[in-house]
């Protein structure tokens, strides 16, 4: 495809993700819970800024990102080092983190870690767990024993964790498998799964987002053990900007640029820079497919750049600013239908969701449709959303949910096909898209300052859900598809011998 019909196709999928929410969002303010015009006006520049930011980062990613990912797949692939492939995927996996959007945006809304600190903290997790994966595939281990054991770890730090860092913990596992890191790491896993000769290596090439999303929720717990900030357990209130007329509002967009040019840049530099280390000792490629990669790197970057400064000046300050009026107005009633609906339009607008469809059918031969895969995730995302608000308003620990919610997922393992196993908990980070971490957080911290809650405690933990809700729903329509295979079996089976009359041997003889 060319780069003009890629951008084109990437446009039309970042409209089909973004508008959704800022319909919504239109109605209500228009007719619910009315705002200041120059916020609404923002939020519209805002959803702009990140339509176009999403397509340039998406078509410039999978010219370059993806491309990466497989070459270096192939290349360590072909040294049969595992030292050199251990040791690559911990340092690709911390570079491809950095330059996550999803996690640079969860980091600039937690107020009592360093956002420095929290990004290569996550970023340490994930190259941990990427090893792990990479072990996995050689290895050939089952994914279902890795999430239990590793689950149980979770778990287990979960109860000794301070509560402040505990939803943060899971919203970053959350955040990770975003569009700047699933493809990477597939890339990847598929390179590396081709050292094998087995029929099980490329289903073992599945699992991998579910591995590296459990990486940043311990890295995270770790670091409540270790870091000291005085400004922990306390959340400032979100500052919201109010422009007098439209030149001051374009000043807000124009002052934003640099800062997010230059963040950007060092986000993006690690990987970079690795790569053009990677071309000058060991890949060294032809000058078209070379620049090919610089270009999309350039198109990733500018991507991000708009990306962001839609995201931190007009778009999510109306979630948060819609959350608080929601609850000052007196329409508490309207948050968690609100919200279910949100969620219900966001994933099924998500472009990575139409892909694990395909997937899901290939899967299964025609078995389970695309249609119905994509209304489990709907529901799940639905009551993802409607949870989070729930908790919000209740104050209601996250390991109230957290805790039967992965129990049930894990304990569905055993009575699905592994490959819906290993779907399933991939399928957590399609769910948890850009819109979650940009707009319904927000949406629930405005809330949450609005009630006087504890923002850290009760409004973080929405991506951790939004995550969770696929594992479960995903494995149910996976059981569904066993138990009528078995039950189409057992009926061919009797329609095959039913009728036929029994002859006995001596009778013929």
């Amino acid at each position: 495809m060319s780069g003009k019909n890629l951008l084109i196709e990437k446009l039309w999928e970042a409209v089909g993700s973004v508008l959704p929410i800022a319909g919504i969002v239109a109605v209500v303010c228009f007719f619910l819970v009315p705002v200041t015009t120059d916020l609404m006006l923002s939020f519209l520049i805002g959803t702009a800024l990140l339509i176009f930011g999403m397509a340039l980062f998406s078509a410039g990613a999978e010219k370059s990102l993806s491309l990466i990912g497989t070459y270096i797949g192939s290349r360590m692939t072909k040294s049969r080092k595992l030292w050199l492939i251990l040791g690559v995927s911990f340092v690709l996996g911390i570079a491809i983190t950095v330059a996550e959007p999803d996690l640079q945006v969860l980091a600039g809304n937690v107020p009592h870690i360093d956002s420095n600190v929290l990004v290569m903290t996550v970023g340490v997790g994930v190259g941990l767990f990427l090893m792990a994966c990479m072990l996995r595939i050689l290895l050939g281990v089952e994914l279902r024993w890795l999430l239990l054991f590793f689950y149980g770890v979770v778990f287990v730090l979960a109860f000794l964790t301070d509560r402040d860092f505990l939803s943060v913990a899971f919203d970053s596992g959350g955040v990770t498998t975003g569009p700047m890191t699933v493809p990477f790491i597939l890339s990847m896993g598929v390179g590396v799964a081709a050292i094998r000769s087995d029929k099980n290596a490329e289903a073992d090439s599945f699992g991998l987002v579910a591995l590296c999303s459990i990486g940043p929720v311990m890295a995270v717990m770790a670091l409540g053990f270790l870091y000291n900030d005085s400004g922990s357990g306390t959340y400032a209130e979100t500052h919201i900007a109010s422009y007098l007329d439209t030149v001051e509002l374009a000043g807000g967009y124009l002052r934003a640029l640099p800062t997010y040019f230059g963040e950007m840049a060092l986000s993006l530099l690690p990987i970079a820079a690795f790569f053009l280390v990677f071309q000058v000792v060991s890949l060294k490629l032809n000058k078209f497919p070379f620049w090919r990669i610089i270009i999309g790197l350039v198109c990733t970057y500018l991507g991000l750049v708009l990306f962001m400064t839609g995201v931190n000046v007009g778009f999510s300050p109306l979630g948060a600013v819609l959350g608080r009026e929601i609850i000052l107005g007196g329409k508490q009633a309207l948050l968690v239908p609100l919200a279910m609906v949100m969620g219900w339009f966001i994933i099924r607008a998500e472009p990575a969701v139409h892909t694990m469809q395909h997937q899901v059918e290939e899967v299964s031969a025609g078995a389970v449709s695309g249609d119905v895969m994509g209304f489990a995730l709907s529901i799940a995302v639905a009551l993802a959303n409607g949870l989070a608000m729930v908790r919000v308003l209740t104050g209601l620990n996250i390991l109230y949910f957290l805790i039967p919610g992965y129990v049930l997922a894990l304990g569905l393992s055993f009575f699905v096909p592994p490959m819906f196993t290993a779907i399933a908990f991939d399928s957590g980070g399609v769910a948890s898209g850009p819109m979650t971490a940009t707009f319904m957080l927000p949406l629930a911290m405005g809330a949450c300052q609005a009630l006087g809650g504890g923002v850290l405690t009760d409004a973080f933990g929405l991506v951790a859900l939004v995550a969770m809700m696929p594992l479960i729903t995903v494995q149910v329509v996976g059981a569904v598809y066993m138990l009528r295979s078995r039950k189409h079996a057992a009926e061919d089976a009797a329609e095959y011998f039913g009728d036929e009359e029994i002859i006995e041997l001596w009778e013929v003889a």
